[in-house]
C-alpha cells in the first residue's frame, strides 16, 4: 500500500503540485494522466523519496516512507523511470540481476527470480546480449524484468512505472501492462504514469487525472474519462464510446 498524504511538492521554489492525497492499494493498477508539465513527474520522484514534499506525507505500507532504511525500502518499492541510463557493457542477464541486490535471498534463488523476471517481461532471448547493442525498446524491457525481479512476490510491494510503453511496439506495451495486472493480481500495487488514454482505460482499476498540479480527478475509468472533462483538460475534442472488445471507455479523437 502506498498513500499520498495531502502532498505539496516544489521545485526550484515553483510550487508544482498541490492537494494530492489518495491511496494506492494492494491488488490496484493506478493510472495517472496529465498533460506535459500537470506534475506526473513531480509526484513520481516525491512518491519514490527522491524529493521531499512541502507538505504532506508519503506512506509505504504503515510507515512513513521517509522512516524505512534503504535496503528495505528497495524489498518493497520498485521504480521504473522514464529512461535509465547504464554505460557499462553487462551481459543483459546481469543487468536484471541487480534487481535482487537488496536481497539476501541467496544465489539459486536470485537465479530462478531473475529467469522468471525476464520470462515475464518478454526478455529471456537477450540474456547473454550486450546490453549496449540492444535497442531502445529491448532496453527498456530488460529493465522492467529488473524491477519485477527487485519485488518478485514480495507481499505488499509497489511497483512505480514511469512511461513504460513509450518505446515500444504494440505488443510489448500490452506485455509490460499485462505484467503490471499480474503484478496487481498477485496483491502487488501498481502506479503507471501513462500518455495514452485507451491503454490507462484498458490496464487501470482507476485513473488519477492530474491538471495544472491539482487533482483534476480520481476514480474508475469511465468516471474519470469523460468528453467534456477530456476537452477541459488536453483541450482536444473526443468522443467516448464502449469498447467493443473491453468492458471499458474507447477515447476517438
Amino acid at each position: 500500500m502506498l498513500r499520498a498524504d495531502n502532498l505539496a511538492c516544489a521545485r526550484g521554489g515553483c510550487r508544482i503540485l498541490n492537494a494530492i492525497d489518495f491511496t494506492l492499494a494492494a491488488g490496484e493498477v493506478m493510472a495517472v494522466l496529465g498533460n506535459n508539465g500537470a506534475g506526473k513527474s513531480t509526484l513520481l520522484a516525491t512518491l519514490t523519496g527522491e524529493l521531499r514534499p512541502d507538505a504532506g506525507q508519503v506512506w509505504l505500507g504503515e510507515q512513513p516512507l521517509s522512516s524505512w532504511a534503504d535496503n528495505e525500502r528497495a524489498r518493497h518499492l520498485a521504480v521504473l523511470p522514464q529512461q535509465s541510463t547504464l554505460a557499462f557493457p553487462f551481459v543483459v542477464e546481469e543487468v536484471v540481476a541487480m534487481g535482487r541486490l537488496p536481497h539476501d535471498t541467496g544465489w539459486q534463488r536470485d537465479h530462478e527470480i531473475v529467469a522468471q523476471a525476464m520470462q515475464a517481461a518478454d526478455t529471456q532471448h537477450l540474456r547473454g546480449r550486450n546490453y549496449l547493442t540492444l535497442s531502445g525498446g529491448e532496453r527498456q524491457r530488460v529493465h522492467l524484468a529488473r524491477v519485477l525481479a527487485q519485488v518478485w512476490q514480495q507481499p505488499g510491494a509497489c511497483l512505480l512505472l514511469d512511461e513504460p510503453t513509450a518505446s515500444l511496439d504494440l505488443s510489448h506495451q500490452q506485455v509490460t501492462l499485462g505484467q503490471a495486472r499480474d503484478f496487481a493480481a498477485a496483491g502487488g500495487s501498481v502506479l503507471v504514469i501513462l500518455h495514452d488514454l485507451n491503454l490507462a482505460a484498458r490496464y487501470a482499476d482507476r485513473i488519477l487525472l492530474l491538471h495544472r498540479g491539482e487533482m483534476a480527478a480520481l476514480g474508475q475509468p469511465w468516471e474519470v474519462l469523460q468528453a467534456e472533462r477530456i476537452a477541459d483538460v488536453f483541450g482536444v475534442q473526443v468522443q467516448v464510446e464502449q469498447h467493443p472488445q473491453q468492458d471499458c471507455p474507447l477515447i476517438i479523437i
